[in-house]
């Protein structure tokens, strides 16, 4: 009998690695390439070609076109400019506090700011927002003042959250933001559970939640889109592939072509888009939006971007992938396509930019003087010990009362 010869394990590896040089295919994808169906009758089969494509609405011109362009007002293209210039520079000024010892730890949205701002902005206010950690521009859009985020993330007496999350992992309860969860993907579920609630309760509610490329392969993911596919709760399912999951490649997290095409085997509407398009990504938004308002169900969305800075502040990403590997992405940079959009259509200038830029990095670091008048990492003061025990039960149980009685002892209150 001839010898079994033995398989070879297959492990994906990253298609550059440090002292690589970068280099990514000319996307092939247009702007006007790809059809808008009708959201409230459409079928899975009939977004084949949009999940396998990339639903783009900017050339790299700054020129708008296709069936997908949204045609929004020029107001709310520089309403949502602002908000990511805001997200970009209170980043950039936080991420340098953490560095000398202000914060204890923090995450960027670098390259990644137009997924939050516009898909909110395309969402109605009622509707819940599930992130994960790089959607913290959503709470721009729906109003936080940056001195109550800096106070979350230095932890002090008016943190919202007490101290009971990590910087960054924000919750706001008036922009109906939802706690960000450190164990990745558990938003997913979280949110076909909110949107079956409000399609229980007959209410026009929307969820929209977030998940990366690397998260998409908890079960979590699995677990929420079979829900999604067999009750049709109103939600809005996007995985942010960006290329990295820390310190390993998007290829390590799926064997299919595209993430987009994974909710195709859910019988569930699936679309790519271009994630560093603006107008794209509120049109798509605003489309599955509308899907799910007249009751037709969930959207599945892949969108293609590109993290261009550390994972976090405790990450080295020129350990495993090239320095330059940013500057050879084809998607290019959310807000300098925008702006040239603006540019394009004669509603704004370089000049115009200069001055925003200057007076929002005012603006941050007015908000964190102001923030710091609360308390800081290193002095103080903190959130009280008691806050351990308070704001989650309207009763405390028993068990905890003792526990609470038992510290207050200890600690001589």
């Amino acid at each position: 009998m001839a010898e079994k010869k033995r398989g070879t394990l297959q492990i994906p590896n990253a298609p550059f690695r440090p002292g690589d040089k970068a280099h990514f295919d000319t996307w092939e994808y247009e702007p006007g390439d790809l059809s808008r169906p009708d959201p409230t009758s459409c079928s899975t089969a009939e977004t084949n070609e949009h999940a396998f494509g990339l639903i783009r609405v900017l050339d790299f011109e700054g020129n708008a076109s296709g069936e997908w362009d949204p045609k929004i007002s020029a107001d709310e293209l520089i309403e949502g400019l602002e908000h990511m210039v805001r997200m970009r520079i209170f980043d950039e000024r936080l991420m340098k506090l953490q560095r000398t010892g202000k914060l204890s730890f923090y995450m960027r949205s670098f390259g990644e700011e137009a997924v939050a701002i516009a898909q909110t902005m395309a969402l109605e206010t009622q509707d819940w927002i599930f992130p994960s950690y790089r959607q913290p521009g959503a709470q721009f859009v729906r109003g936080r003042d940056m001195v109550s985020m800096i106070c979350h993330c230095l932890g002090n007496v008016e943190d919202n959250v007490k101290g009971r999350q990590m910087p960054v992992h924000y919750t706001y309860k008036e922009g109906r933001y939802i706690s960000v969860s450190s164990p990745v993907g558990t938003q997913f579920s979280q949110s076909i559970g909110v949107a079956m609630a409000s399609q229980y309760k007959g209410l026009d509610e929307c969820c929209i939640t977030w998940i990366g490329d690397g998260s998409s392969s908890e079960g979590d993911y699995h677990y929420a889109i079979n829900f999604a596919s067999v009750f049709k709760p109103p939600v809005i399912l996007n995985v942010v592939n960006n290329q990295w999951a820390i310190s390993t490649h998007t290829n390590l997290a799926s064997g299919n072509p595209t993430f987009a095409a994974r909710g195709l085997a859910y019988n569930l509407p699936s679309f790519r888009v271009d994630g560093n398009d603006f107008l794209a990504l509120y049109s798509v938004t605003k489309w599955a939006r509308e899907r799910a308002s007249s009751g037709a169900g969930a959207t599945h969305i892949e969108v293609l971007t590109y993290r261009a800075g550390a994972h976090s502040s405790s990450d080295d990403p020129s350990r495993y992938r090239p320095k330059e590997e940013q500057d050879a992405w084809p998607g290019g940079d959310p807000i300098k396509r925008l702006v040239g959009h603006l540019i394009a259509i004669g509603e704004w200038s370089e000049e115009k930019q200069d001055e925003l830029e200057t007076r929002i990095d005012s603006e941050v670091m007015a908000a964190y003087k102001e923030a710091v008048k609360f308390g800081d990492l290193d002095n103080g003061p903190h959130p009280s010990n008691d806050s351990i025990f308070t704001e989650v039960y309207e009763e405390v149980p028993w068990h905890l009362q003792e526990q609470w009685d038992e510290m207050k002892r200890f600690s001589g209150d």
